[in-house]
């Protein structure tokens, strides 16, 4: 019943504070040791562009909206429609369903065209538990960038954990506690005359290099 300008205001602020209630009593209660602190310069980026995690885990979304609010998620379909989940309020925040590709690709165009700005991760859907550090990335991605030309920024998230990635049982309780590293990489520009095959050969690139570097939370193959 609320005007669309009100409406979006209303649904980001619900969902960024739900989402931080829920980040600080994980912290709080010594569940969760967070590094995060990349993505409080990332909510002061000024303009439209396409902020594109790796997809770790389940609850992914949850701590970078906690941090940058006015990002547009482009997600599940049945997600939005979970009021568990905080759907009710993810529609109300403009996000965007998939429920076709295609359908997907022409309101995400409409976001940027208006300066607005996405989360959309790359992979598609979570890294699969047999992925050595992430999934193929995908298209999607790649013709936005080409066909609005609007800056890509690469988020590495690491964790000493897989819980809730793809194929972990809601039942398994992880081990305590959990440490999350989200870095946030320098925007990606599709260059004149690359195709969207290619930048998606040189943005996944980015990412191997990244994610396979040495660091404390590094990806353990199983």
């Amino acid at each position: 019943m609320l005007p669309q300008k009100y409406a979006l205001v209303c649904g980001r602020f619900i969902l960024q504070k739900d989402f931080q209630c829920f980040v600080f009593l994980l912290k709080v209660t010594g569940l969760l040791i967070l590094e995060d602190d990349q993505l409080k310069n990332l909510a002061n980026r000024q303009g439209a562009m396409i902020v594109a995690p790796n997809h770790s885990a389940l609850w992914d979304v949850v701590f970078i909206v906690a941090q940058v609010p006015a990002l547009i998620c482009i997600m599940k379909e049945s997600i939005l429609k979970n009021p568990l989940l905080g759907g009710q309020a993810g529609r109300l925040a403009g996000y965007i369903p998939v429920n076709s590709i295609s359908q997907m690709i022409k309101l995400a165009k409409q976001c940027l065209i208006k300066n607005k700005q996405l989360l959309m991760f790359p992979e598609g859907t979570r890294t699969k538990t047999d992925a050595q550090w992430m999934n193929p990335i995908q298209g999607g991605v790649a013709l936005l960038a080409k066909q609005t030309s609007v800056p890509v920024i690469p988020v590495f998230i690491r964790s000493n954990s897989r819980f809730f990635e793809k194929g972990w049982p809601l039942y398994k309780k992880p081990e305590f506690p959990l440490r999350m590293s989200i870095n946030v990489a320098e925007p990606v520009y599709i260059q004149e005359n690359e195709s969207a095959q290619e930048f998606v050969q040189r943005l996944e690139k980015i990412y191997l290099d990244e994610l396979s570097s040495p660091h404390p939370l590094r990806r353990v193959p199983k």
